[in-house]
């Protein structure tokens, strides 16, 4: 995919920054799932540079798999972003686009899961306790782990 060159906002330091937004922002429009994911996520360590492209990833006419790693980036955002992150993923619920509109609800269905006690039905799954069984192998034919000590 062709992508348009993005101007820059003035916060970059130099032109390695520059260049570095430019090769991140290619990568989250790959065609990789992990090339669009390890992009996001160090974009989401980028503040305000990294932001505005996964923003534009989300909310712009981008392939899902492209707004999906844009989610992704925005639910590992840190510090101060993060609020503006969540306002963007609920902004995103309002949007047009069936497609964005699915990606924000799973990645706010995500955020919402960590916090516990949140939804019972995870609290069903960690009170289950798991049994225990002993699985018998072909040698033993029944005998305990004692008596094949005490035999051999």
């Amino acid at each position: 995919m062709k992508l348009e060159p993005r101007k820059p906002s003035g916060r970059e330091k130099d032109q390695a920054a520059i260049r570095l937004l430019a090769k991140l922002r290619e990568q989250l429009y790959s065609s990789h799932a992990f090339t669009r994911r390890r992009a996001a996520s160090r974009l989401s360590w980028m503040q305000e540079d990294g932001f505005d492209i996964l923003k534009e990833a989300l909310l712009g006419e981008t392939p899902r798999g492209t707004k999906s790693a844009a989610t992704y980036g925005l639910r590992k955002m840190q510090g101060r972003m993060k609020e503006m992150a969540l306002s963007i993923l609920q902004e995103g619920l309002k949007d047009k686009h069936r497609e964005t509109r699915e990606v924000c609800e799973n990645a706010l269905f995500v955020l919402a899961q960590k916090v516990p006690g949140r939804f019972p039905v995870a609290e069903k799954i960690r009170g289950r306790r798991l049994e225990i069984r002993e699985i018998r192998t072909k040698r033993s034919r029944g005998r305990t782990v004692r008596q094949q000590r005490a035999t051999e």
